[in-house]
């Protein structure tokens, strides 16, 4: 298969837990060159544009774990155009990318990766914890509370035996642990 048509899709937040779609393999990740953080203002999933609240994206440097999902071979086009409804319709903060995931069997694959759009309005950057903390405790959007999405992903990350301790420490701090 060509990288025109991926057969993966790197999940580091709300994918990790709510993928939307079936997907007949799901294994766990490193994406390499990239890191998760809490980069966003939400105005649509998890907050609005009056009280935004803050999502992951992915930015320059070092390594982010998660799960690859594999996509369907059977409805791909319709999970392709999910995807890029989900991740790029609304807000358009994210740029759909293909990048080589290590897979946990040893596997090196292509997948779509979506990361943060630095040129984006809704670019937040690296805010320090305690602005974060306030923009999670009171984002609320169509998918449910900022709250909910921090605390699903520190839930996710341990089920998968990995810590992050800013993520957790913005979780106790906004009220999600």
């Amino acid at each position: 298969m060509s990288e025109t048509r991926p057969l993966w899709v790197f999940a580091y937040g709300s994918l990790m837990w709510n993928p939307g779609f079936a997907t007949p393999e799901t294994r766990r990740a490193r994406l390499h060159g990239w890191h998760r953080a809490f980069c966003i203002y939400s105005e649509h999933y998890r907050g609005t544009p009056q009280r935004p609240g803050l999502i992951l994206g992915l930015l320059p440097g070092g390594a982010c774990r998660g799960l690859a999902h594999r996509l369907p071979v059977r409805g791909y086009d319709a999970v392709r155009r999910y995807l890029v409804h989900r991740e790029i319709d609304h807000d358009g903060v994210y740029e759909e990318t293909v990048r080589p995931l290590l897979l946990d069997d040893g596997r090196t694959v292509p997948a779509l990766v979506y990361l943060a759009d630095r040129a984006h309005r809704q670019f937040a950057g690296k805010l320090p914890q305690a602005r974060a903390a306030a923009l999670v405790r009171h984002g609320h959007g169509v998918t449910g509370s900022n709250v909910e999405y921090v605390r699903n992903t520190v839930a996710h990350l341990r089920e998968m035996g990995l810590r992050d301790r800013g993520l957790e420490d913005l979780a106790r701090r906004a009220g999600a642990a």
